[in-house]
């Protein structure tokens, strides 16, 4: 249930959804399998397999976006497709056109999309109406607001918006490097990417490397921004934020997940984790927002 990355998006504090039209409206858009000659199919499914659409816990709520993608690389089909105007033109003694060639393939991609593997994956985003987040478990911002735009779609009075902070996040973690310390109640961890603005966009990336020395600061004075450091909040999570306000590589430490290993069954376990995560989740984003100079108000 942990997730690995947060996409951020913003709804009003002490808002107060019902869960119950959620799970009615949700429900009338579930993922279907691929047709024939579908590529891909995306909707809803039980967050924990199997149940309900919305699960609820503690005012805290969890939806989650299926998608099924029919899995046919391009190279196969070009293969297949340049196989069958060599034969033709074997055949028939002539060159074929682009057009026929183009008709060729097409009708190869669609003899051989039913046929396809079919990959399902599942994206989870996490409400948090208290305290007013919609956060998305997604490595990329396009998949987040995939999911937030068909959210909207069956939900059309979603109050959802973006995050925006007075500091930019880039230039906090150039300054955070720069003092050689992390905003209150966060610690930098060794891992960061500088680059410098430009048409040569000169990158300095360090791995498992200390970051309070003369050189880190050396790149900052010569004009390097920040675009990635790595954090620790509370010796509780570590995760890695970018200058687009993402939150990647999440990692809840040993201490949360030895709480959640006292439950009894899977079912109990989904629950304790949750519970387990969105504290301390909302927590983090409240210091983070802070340490951000707070947020945008206009």
């Amino acid at each position: 249930m942990w997730f690995r990355n947060l996409q951020l998006f913003r709804l009003p504090e002490n808002w107060s959804p019902d869960p119950a039209e959620w799970e009615a409206r949700l429900a009338r858009r579930p993922l279907q399998p691929c047709g024939g000659l579908e590529r891909s199919s995306q909707g809803w499914l039980p967050p924990q397999g199997e149940g309900a659409y919305v699960y609820g816990l503690g005012g805290q709520l969890l939806v989650a976006l299926g998608t099924e993608q029919r899995l046919l690389p391009s190279t196969v089909v070009r293969q297949a497709a340049q196989e069958r105007v060599e034969a033709i033109e074997a055949e028939s003694g002539q060159r074929l056109g682009r057009k026929r060639v183009r008709e060729i393939r097409e009708a190869v991609e669609d003899e051989l999309l039913p046929r396809a593997f079919v990959r399902r994956t599942m994206t989870h985003a996490w409400i948090d109406p208290v305290h007013g987040w919609l956060a998305v478990d997604a490595a990329s911002a396009a998949r987040a607001e995939t999911l937030v735009k068909l959210l909207g779609e069956c939900l059309p009075d979603l109050p959802v918006r973006l995050l925006r902070t007075e500091l930019s996040p880039g230039s906090a973690m150039t300054a955070w490097l720069a003092e050689g310390e992390g905003p209150a109640g966060f610690s930098i961890d060794r891992d960061c990417e500088l680059r410098l603005a430009g048409e040569e966009r000169a990158t300095v990336r360090y791995v498992r490397h200390a970051l309070d020395g003369e050189e880190v600061r050396g790149h900052i004075a010569a004009g390097k921004q920040a675009t990635r450091l790595a954090l620790t909040w509370a010796e509780r999570i570590s995760f890695v934020l970018n200058d687009r306000l993402e939150l990647k590589r999440l990692a809840f430490l040993d201490l949360l997940k030895e709480e959640a290993g006292q439950a009894e069954d899977a079912e109990a376990a989904f629950g304790i984790e949750f519970a387990l995560m969105s504290g301390e989740l909302a927590r983090l984003l409240a210091d983070l927002v802070a340490a951000l100079g707070g947020e945008q108000t206009a």
